[in-house]
């Protein structure tokens, strides 16, 4: 009787382990309607009154890639090769990263730089190939009021 009701008190946490809700994991399409677009801010707007230390790049969704105008004619930095996107840009042009749930616009700041206000993303190609063929891609982030800066090794993906 007591193996039997350790053995049941140390299999309960994993009941809930199909429930990760996060974007991009399986679940079932009928009992999980499609996630709306996050919403689309400002970087002062979008991060005000987050601490600093908690901001870190999200995963788009698709209907957040579809409220950005969809993939075509971009590229994407993905944090896995099997990933949805967490920054999405146009070569030589606008960007947009996903932080604190909100969608973020940034201009073009310079060759393989973006920002908006005091938030900062730099893209660094990396001299290396995932498994599945992808060009390895470095993607730094400096929010507002950072003392350093945040790195994230990752993958790029063009269309």
């Amino acid at each position: 009787m007591k193996l039997s009701l350790t053995l049941a008190a140390l299999t309960l946490p994993l009941a809930a382990c199909n429930q990760n809700t996060a974007i991009g994991n399986d679940r079932e399409a009928e009992l999980a309607p499609e996630p709306l677009a996050a919403p689309v801010e400002d970087a002062a707007s979008a991060l005000q009154n987050v601490a600093t230390a908690i901001i870190k790049p999200e995963t788009m969704s698709e209907a957040d890639i579809r409220a950005l105008g969809g993939k075509n004619g971009r590229c994407e930095v993905i944090l896995t090769e099997v990933a949805f996107p967490s920054f999405i840009y146009e070569p030589g042009g606008k960007g947009t990263i996903k932080l604190n749930g909100k969608l973020i616009p940034l201009q073009a700041a310079g060759k393989s730089s973006f920002a908006s206000g005091d938030l900062s993303v730099r893209l660094n190609l990396l001299d290396e190939e995932g498994n599945a063929g992808s060009q390895g891609m470095e993607m730094i982030v400096v929010p507002p009021g950072a003392k350093d800066e945040i790195g994230y090794h990752g993958y790029v993906r063009c269309h």
